[in-house]
């Protein structure tokens, strides 16, 4: 388990640093990154462009209209920029700046998530649902249950613990969590001398989370599962499993 849990927190340290994000009731100063960006005179492609605005300038964004922005440069000059051409831009730290695109606000300012999934448990088939509640940006409460069906026993399991997510803000973002539980295991009657088990768990899990849209997320986790099994005895577990959620 602490081999695990090590080899989680190094691989987080290793991802990329944090986008600055842009909400849209939010005015941002931004420098164009790209050759250049064009100014239209409407959010839509039938306007047409009066004002180009070179690399190096600084622009405000003070509006949103779906995927278009409007922008005013530092002449005071206010058009709207299509969001494909301000994915590159960074702010006055020098960070780029995440612009979300439509749903993005509510993304931003979820409070949790719910789903369902499937996988591989040991290598038999698996279910599972999960849950999770928002405390701060990057710290949330989650939960799980999840079933196992086996050839020669069937399992199931719950457990809750906590998640951290360090870069929230992204449409793609790992994520990883730990958990305490139930794992309970029941041979098929047909085996002899099989016991069932019932015992504590311990998790740990690292995934992928990705904003699909609208309020809808995919997951992708590949979890640890250690069943304390009495007597100084331990059994682990690898699983991994892909699922679709919705946030609120």
């Amino acid at each position: 388990m602490s081999r695990c849990l090590a080899l989680i927190v190094s691989l987080m340290l290793l991802a990329m640093p944090p986008l600055a994000a842009f909400a849209a009731d939010e005015s941002a100063r931004v420098q164009v990154a790209d050759p250049y960006i064009e100014l239209h005179t409407g959010p839509g492609r039938g306007y047409p462009v009066f004002h180009v605005s070179e690399r190096g300038e600084w622009v405000v964004i003070t509006l949103r209209r779906t995927t278009w922005y409007q922008v005013r440069t530092d002449k005071g000059i206010e058009g709207w920029v299509n969001q494909r051409q301000l994915v590159a831009t960074l702010n006055e730290a020098g960070e780029r700046v995440a612009i979300v695109g439509p749903g993005g606000d509510d993304y931003l300012n979820r409070r949790g998530d719910f789903g369902g999934g499937i996988g591989r448990f040991k290598g038999e088939p698996s279910t599972k649902l999960f849950g999770s509640w928002r405390v701060s940006d990057t710290l949330s409460l989650e939960g799980a249950t999840g079933q196992v069906q086996g050839v020669f026993s069937g399992s199931s399991f719950w457990h809750v613990g906590l998640g951290v997510e360090p870069w929230s803000d992204r449409r793609l973002s790992p994520y990883f969590g730990i958990g305490l539980g139930k794992f309970r295991n029941f041979p098929n009657q047909s085996l002899v001398d099989a016991t069932p088990v019932n015992v504590k768990m311990a998790q740990a899990s690292l995934g992928l989370r990705y904003h699909l849209g609208a309020r809808f997320i995919a997951k992708l986790d590949f979890s640890l599962y250690t069943a304390f099994l009495g007597d100084n005895r331990s059994a682990e577990y690898r699983a991994v499993n892909a699922g679709i959620g919705f946030f609120f």
